[in-house]
Order: C-alpha cells, then structure tokens, then sequence
C-alpha cells in the first residue's frame, strides 16, 4: 500500500509538466520523458529506485554523448543530415555500438548491476542518431532537453522513494537472514523430536513437519533474490544501522552457509522418512533408547547456537564465541560418543543373535545403515554450523560490532 501510494504521489508531481502551462512552456513535448522515467525507475525499495535511476542517468549521458559527437563527425563528413552518406554512416555505427553493447550485457558482473543502463545506452544512442534526422533541432539541444526532463523525473523519483515512508533493501536483506536462523534452528529440533517419535511408535506431529520441510525448501531457492538485495543494499545511503560500504557480501556467504544446512535437514527428513522399516526392529528400538539422551543434547546445543548467532546479528553485537566453541566441542564428544554405544549396540545384539541362531544378517545390516545415516548427518549439521559461526564472527569483525560488555 505504502509503495502504491508513493507510486502515485510521484506520478502527479510528475505530470505537472503537461498540466501546468508554465511549465509547458519550458519543457513542451519533452516532458513524456519525466513521465516515462517515472514509471520505469520507481520500485519498490529505495536502493532498487536509485540503482534503476542511477543507470538510467548513466545509460543516457554516455548514450547520448556518444550519440551526439558521432551524429556530428557524420554530418561533418557527408556534407549533411540527410545525404546517403550520413544514412550510411549512422547504420554503421548503431550497428557496431548496439552490437558490443549488446555482448557486455552478458557479463555477469555487468549483467548483475548494469544492465539497465546499458540497455538504456542503447536506446539512446539510437534515438540520438535518429532524431537528428527528422527534428529541425540541433543535435545538441535534443540531447539536453531529453538529459533535463529524465533528470527532472529521476530528482522527483528519488524524493519521493527516500523521504515519504521510505523502504530499504538492506532492512528487508537483514531481517530475512535473521528469521532464517531461528527458522532452521526450529526446523532441526522437529526432525529429532520426529525421529524420536518414530523410534519410541509414537505419531509424526504432521504439521510441524510439513512447515519444516516447506521452509527449507523455499530457503534452498531464496539465491537470486539474496544476490538481488544485496546489490540493491549496495546502493542505499546511510541509514540506520547500516553505513557505507556495509559488508553485505559477508551476508550473501552466510546465507550460502544457510541453504547447505537447509540442504542437510533435507536430507535428514529423508533419512526419517526412509528408516520407519528399519525403526520396526528390535536392534534398532535397544539401540535408540541409548543414543536418545545424546541426541537430544546435540539438537539442544545446535538450537543455542543458532539462536545466538541470529540474536547476535539482531543487536548487531560480537557473538560469545567461547560459549559456542564449547557447546560445538560438546556436540562433537556427543557424537563420538553415539557412535562407540552404536558400534558396541549391533556387536552385542549379533553375538547373542547368533548365539540364540536368530541372527538376520538383513535387518541387522538395515538397522546400522539408518542409524549410521542419521549419525553422518547430524554430524555434518554440527560441521555446518561450526562454519556459520566463523562466519558470523568474520561479519562482526568486519562490520566493527561492540561486544557483549560494550554494548
């Protein structure tokens, strides 16, 4: 509502140039590029209007400079605006220009924050070119009339998009990365509350499990629009919390670090899903009364550390990372320790198995394999989160956050 409304404001200001006959007058026909401008450089955060308005201004400087010095070395060299040669020579280079504009736009470093404006360069250059031929103005004055009205557009765009109720790109990008650590950290406690559940034949909680499962998933596809904030965050002036040159690249690694944690709670669902067969056997039920405790101190450290690094990042304060490196050194001797009682477990139950020859080397290999799959992934969700945190303490040096005591 907010942007719908600041859309509007903007394009009334904007049309003051035709309603109004003083300021007809000054700009005449010229003022549908004000308009124009408006409406393609206004969205919906302010770093996305002036990233937009910033190529536009580039894109028609460059364009029609460029256009406006070869429209005149053309006339200078064919006698005139409308002889065969002057056609000849603006083909040529509209060809040439349009072409290599063209083949940087495939960049990717280009691609990710001018493209625009080389677009814009190219519909300059050619429009430039062009209207030399039919318009009675020198070339110049139609470079500068059109260069004033896109800027009169552009002042009244940034005004609007940065004074009235302004929306930032950089919030939006902070908050997002903030909610996706309490969300995973709420995504892991339900994978081993379910796995817990399923070991002791009890019911899934179905739709905790199905919020889980669809967050991650629409975690692993949020890249492009990660990458799209942090190039409009670029852009954005001081503000807040957030300075020049705020280190938004460490964001977009942490929420890499983000979508392979995602990944392995994926995964770790899967190894739930696959595994009910397995959870059916004797060797399996002995085993998982041992290695329960164990695994509920993990989840429990892994939650912490989550939330820390998400509450850190809120108050914008150095993480503990001392208290973390202990809960992690703690998660690890965990696992060690689940891994001997899984190995001594299955020796025990196949020795007295074959004892009482009713060993089923099938199942006993189908109870190891679930338990060691679950094993390997709650280790990796702990190496993960080890990498997280190193990260986040990587973003807090960088950033130059207080600690704890400062702050």
């Amino acid at each position: 509502m907010i942007h719908s409304i600041k859309v509007g404001i903007s394009l009334v200001l904007v049309s003051l140039l035709y309603l109004l006959d003083p300021l007809y007058e000054q700009v005449g026909e010229n003022a549908m590029w004000a308009i124009m401008t408006v409406v393609v450089i206004f969205e919906f955060s302010a770093g996305a209007t002036l990233s937009k308005g910033l190529n536009r201004g580039m894109g028609t400087i460059v364009g029609g400079g460029l256009g406006c010095i070869i429209a005149i070395l053309a006339q200078k060299l064919s006698g005139g605006v409308g002889s065969n040669y002057y056609i000849l020579i603006a083909g040529i280079s509209i060809f040439i220009f349009g072409a290599i504009a063209t083949y940087f736009r495939t960049f990717p470093s280009i691609k990710k924050r001018y493209e625009y404006g080389v677009m814009i360069f190219i519909l300059t250059f050619n429009l430039v070119l062009m209207s030399v031929v039919r318009e009675e103005q020198q070339v110049w004055e139609i470079a500068r009339d059109r260069l004033l009205t896109i800027l009169i557009g552009f002042i009244i765009s940034i005004s609007v998009s940065f004074f009235f109720f302004p929306l930032w790109s950089s919030d939006q990008f902070h908050c997002s990365t903030l909610s996706n650590f309490q969300q995973l950290a709420y995504a892991i406690q339900g994978c081993l509350e379910d796995y817990m559940r399923f070991a002791n034949n009890e019911k899934e909680n179905e739709e905790a499990a199905t919020t889980n499962f669809t967050f991650c998933k629409s975690l692993m596809n949020s890249k492009a629009k990660d990458e799209l904030l942090a190039s409009y965050a670029k852009w954005e002036p001081w503000h807040g919390k957030f300075g020049f040159s705020y280190p938004w690249q460490n964001y977009l690694k942490i929420g890499d670090l983000n979508r392979d944690l995602a990944a392995i709670i994926l995964a770790l669902r899967t190894c739930l899903q696959a595994s009910k067969k397995p959870m059916e056997l004797q060797s399996w039920s002995e085993t998982i009364q041992l290695i329960e405790p164990c695994c509920e101190e993990i989840g429990s450290n892994v939650m912490w550390t989550l939330k820390e690094l998400g509450e850190s990042m809120k108050q914008m304060r150095k993480i503990h990372a001392s208290q973390i490196s202990t809960n992690l050194k703690a998660s690890r001797a965990e696992i060690s320790m689940v891994v001997m009682m899984n190995i001594f477990t299955f020796n025990k139950i196949a020795t007295l198995s074959i004892l009482n020859n009713n060993y089923d080397e099938d199942d006993n290999n189908a109870s190891q394999l679930a338990i060691a799959s679950f094993l390997f992934l709650l280790k990796e969700v702990v190496n993960k989160v080890e990498e997280l945190t190193k990260e986040v303490e990587q973003l807090g040096d960088i950033a130059c956050f207080p600690t704890h005591i400062q702050l």
